[in-house]
């Protein structure tokens, strides 16, 4: 934004007016969905002036956008900083299972914080229903870096994994974390004592065993 951070001079909060804006934004479309909730609703949770939205995001419709965007931007650096991390440390050379479990715990870091979670979690099933957010947005800000990186990693890592196998191969290992961040946030909101306890820790190992193996067996040409 062109416009730099600024306080609210009739506020109690310390933080800047946008980081305001965009915290009540979330809480209130995750709740409400976009059209239930108003401009007003908004300046009022952040404690700001109505005209503040506009001032500082140019309407409604850009403060979701931003709200997403801010979402997208910390997933991204913190997958891209997980991969250059154990690339570092691993000389270049990582094993397979150190990069995919890095990256893993990465992608659920994003979920741990449980109230924000589920907000995000809200937010994502609102867009799927009533998209508003441009798909160009998640594709150049997430998708295209994160691809990008991993690809270079997994060729370090396996060697002889064709790269045309790849992308694939990358949305096989996120679908597989999306979904267990779903099913722990359905176990963690259910009172049923009959549920078994669901650590994330221990889905998150399995999954990395069971795409290390896979993406060896591309590899080795056990596949065809």
């Amino acid at each position: 934004m062109a416009i730099s951070a600024q306080k609210e001079g009739n506020s109690a909060s310390d933080k800047p007016v946008q980081d305001r804006l965009l915290d009540a934004a979330e809480q209130l479309f995750s709740e409400h969905g976009f059209e239930g909730t108003s401009v007003r609703d908004i300046a009022a949770v952040a404690g700001c002036n109505i005209a503040a939205v506009n001032y500082y995001f140019g309407g409604k419709d850009k403060l979701y956008t931003e709200v997403w965007r801010r979402h997208l931007l910390q997933m991204r650096d913190a997958r891209l900083q997980a991969i250059e991390q154990v690339m570092f440390e691993s000389g270049g050379k990582p094993s397979l299972e150190d990069l995919l479990r890095s990256f893993a715990n990465a992608f659920v870091g994003s979920f741990r914080d449980e109230s924000r979670s589920r907000r995000f979690m809200n937010l994502m099933a609102r867009e799927m229903i009533d998209q508003r957010v441009s798909v160009n947005l998640f594709v150049d800000e997430v998708v295209k870096p994160t691809m990008g990186a991993v690809r270079g990693a997994l060729l370090r890592a396996c060697p002889g994994l064709e790269e045309s196998r790849i992308p694939l191969l990358i949305v096989f290992l996120v679908g597989q974390l999306m979904h267990v961040v779903h099913i722990k946030a359905m176990f963690d909101q259910t009172e049923m004592a009959e549920m078994p306890a669901f650590d994330l820790n221990e889905a998150v190992d399995d999954v990395v065993k069971f795409s290390a193996a896979g993406i060896r067996a591309y590899a080795e040409g056990e596949t065809e």
